[in-house]
């Protein structure tokens, strides 16, 4: 699952709606709804995020947040480190080889680190 299906998952719960009568709304099959929502499908389009912050008539920080989901929830990328230092290429081989076995207190400290590191650049 990724964290945009998880989040969509979410909408549907607190919201009561089934997966049918969304995908009835937005116009698409509820077999590309439960494929986002397992991340058997690629990251949603644009167009489709919005038309989900609509149905759900969310706003604000909460619709930044779907977007934002939405493009951190490609489950199968590539990372291109040409031109980069062999270390960056090393780290993104090493990670595509054992995140699989990684606890999820490990990916938890990855992705803090990664936090800190963009709060940093931000300001």
């Amino acid at each position: 699952m990724t964290p945009f299906g998880r989040k969509l998952r979410e909408l549907r719960a607190i919201r009561g709606v089934t997966m049918k009568e969304m995908a009835a709304a937005l116009r698409v099959t509820p077999a590309y709804l439960s494929a986002l929502e397992h991340g058997k499908r690629g990251r949603p389009s644009w167009r489709l995020v919005q038309a989900i912050v609509g149905y759900f008539n969310v706003i604000w920080d909460e619709a930044e947040e779907l977007e934002r989901l939405a493009r951190i929830s490609h489950p199968r990328i590539v990372i291109d480190t040409s031109g980069l230092a062999p270390q960056a290429t090393e780290l993104a081989n090493r990670l595509s080889e054992e995140i699989a076995e990684m606890s999820l207190a490990e990916i938890a400290g990855m992705l803090a680190l990664l936090d800190r590191r963009q709060k940093k650049t931000k300001r």
